[in-house]
């Protein structure tokens, strides 16, 4: 009985000490294939890859065609401007990718923006924008941008960069304005229950508006310059865009308003208030001189697993959860701090 019990001990033991060996041999393995990739990744750039999505054409035909045949580029700008594939790096990637590969030689002859956004970060909105001008220079190539939902602020400056902007009816166009916030100011609440706060700063005004204080009066003039100046910059861009809305009833009448698509026509802020898809498509291919079957080709860019993992960004091996907080309908807190052309009623 004693040679039976003993025997159950080891085997559980046994057992134990084996499955333990096997987690440390998979941990000690992902460790070292981690190294692996980083001592790669330091010496070999690891580049971006695309993927190529055939779209119908106004024919509701999606068919691949041959290598020589010409393309329109078709980019959605949906969403929050400087996340996802709205910031400025992953659209330059898209650019760049479309003179490449299977679209070199000069294969895109135009490109269509799908539009659906608030807007978002200053900086991207224009930057992309920069970003289309100089393709169209460059190449000479026609852009439309086609609205359908949301057109607003940064997503207008953006479709600025079209020769010609179409819309749904039901689509929402405007919000020419920009903004930084909201900050808050907790000082009267930590005053009512007893704390103190220290910041330990050098140079004037290092902390302004330091939501633990009292704040003082002008400690905001700085921001607020930055804030206008940006504004001139997005009144100058709408308004040499936009030859026929006026600069000065943008400035004084019409401000960060939205308008109906149609009411937005008549203002002058897009060409064509009552559009459907394949109308604002034909428009382009006849505007880009495609006289011959043409392909519609969405360009979709995506990092390579080895890349996430030689830049620790994958959460199984770093351990880290990434949080985010938001601060309303359509932010994070990747935004908090950010000068924003951005819609949010």
């Amino acid at each position: 009985m004693n040679f039976t019990r003993e025997s159950v001990f080891i085997s559980a033991l046994r057992s134990l000490l084996k499955a333990f060996a096997v987690v440390i041999g998979i941990g000690v393995g992902i460790v070292v294939v981690t190294i692996g990739i980083s001592a790669v990744s330091s010496s070999v750039n690891l580049p971006d890859k695309s993927e190529l999505t055939v779209s119908a054409d106004s024919d509701w035909d999606r068919k691949l065609l041959s290598d020589s045949s010409p393309v329109i580029l078709k980019i959605d700008v949906e969403g929050v401007i400087g996340m996802g594939n709205l910031k400025d790096k992953k659209f330059k990637d898209i650019l760049l990718d479309s003179r490449e590969g299977v679209l070199a030689n000069d294969r895109v002859k135009a490109i269509l923006l799908n539009v659906n956004s608030p807007g978002g970060a200053a900086k991207d909105s224009a930057t992309i924008y920069a970003l289309l001008n100089k393709y169209k220079e460059k190449y000479k190539v026609p852009i439309y941008a086609y609205v359908d939902g949301l057109c607003a602020s940064g997503g207008m400056y953006i479709s600025c960069a079209a020769d010609q902007i179409y819309a749904t009816a039901d689509s929402i166009i405007g919000s020419v304005g920009v903004r930084l916030g909201p900050t808050f100011n907790f000082s009267g609440a930590m005053d009512k229950i007893g704390i103190e706060s220290l910041t330990l700063t050098e140079g004037k005004d290092k902390d302004a508006l330091n939501p633990f204080r009292p704040w003082k009066e002008g400690e905001d003039k700085a921001l607020k310059a930055i804030l206008a100046a940006d504004y001139e910059l997005f009144v100058d861009v709408v308004a040499k865009s936009r030859t026929r809305l006026d600069k000065e009833k943008l400035i004084t009448e019409y401000g960060a308003n939205v308008f109906a698509a149609k009411k937005a026509e008549e203002l002058g802020y897009i060409d064509n208030g009552e559009a459907s898809y394949d109308e604002a498509l034909s428009a382009l291919v006849k505007t880009a001189g495609i006289t011959e079957k043409y392909q519609v080709i969405e360009i979709q860019p995506y990092q390579s697993i080895l890349k996430g993992l030689s830049e620790n960004q994958t959460n199984l091996l770093s351990g880290k959860m990434k949080h985010v907080f938001p601060t309303g309908a359509n932010t994070t807190s990747e935004m908090s701090g950010q000068i924003l052309y951005l819609y949010q009623p």
